[in-house]
């Protein structure tokens, strides 16, 4: 079955991971909220350098790889194993969401694109940045909030 890309981690992680990750969301949000709007911008600038799931999925997998190609060069072409299996679970999360470093990586608390962009944009509105386009409703104030 294949989820979508939103839905995907959330859905193979632990609702008891999924409960720990969204209140640490909230409790970020409702911190930054009383400490204004410098306060607010600077944990903008936070979640900017934030590395999502996918980015540290990703990267293990890189050096992972990178690891079984070269000790299947230099030390024994078994090692070659390593990479064919990292492609395998690559495949797997794209389609399904779930791959072993997974649980491991949520119980971290690394979050999801999405649910990084959750804090991101409440964080916005307490600030003002959307105000502009309630009051104008335009599509062109829409996206210079959406920059913003």
């Amino acid at each position: 079955m294949v989820t979508s890309t939103r839905d995907r981690v959330p859905m193979n992680t632990d609702a008891c991971i999924n409960a720990s990750i969204r209140r640490k969301t909230e409790n970020n949000i409702a911190y930054f909220a009383s400490g204004g709007s410098d306060a607010i911008t600077r944990r903008l600038a936070e979640l900017d350098d934030e590395w999502d799931i996918e980015r540290m999925l990703e990267t293990n997998a890189a050096t992972a790889t990178l690891i079984g190609m070269t000790l299947g060069v230099t030390v024994s072409k078994k090692w070659f194993v390593l990479p064919a299996a990292i492609a395998g679970f690559l495949l797997q999360h794209a389609v399904q969401g779930w791959c072993p470093p997974l649980p491991i990586l949520r119980r971290l608390g690394f979050r999801t694109a999405s649910e990084i962009d959750y804090e991101r944009y409440a964080l916005k509105a307490l600030r003002g940045d959307f105000r502009n386009v309630s009051e104008a409703g335009t599509a062109g104030h829409a996206l210079a909030a959406a920059e913003s």
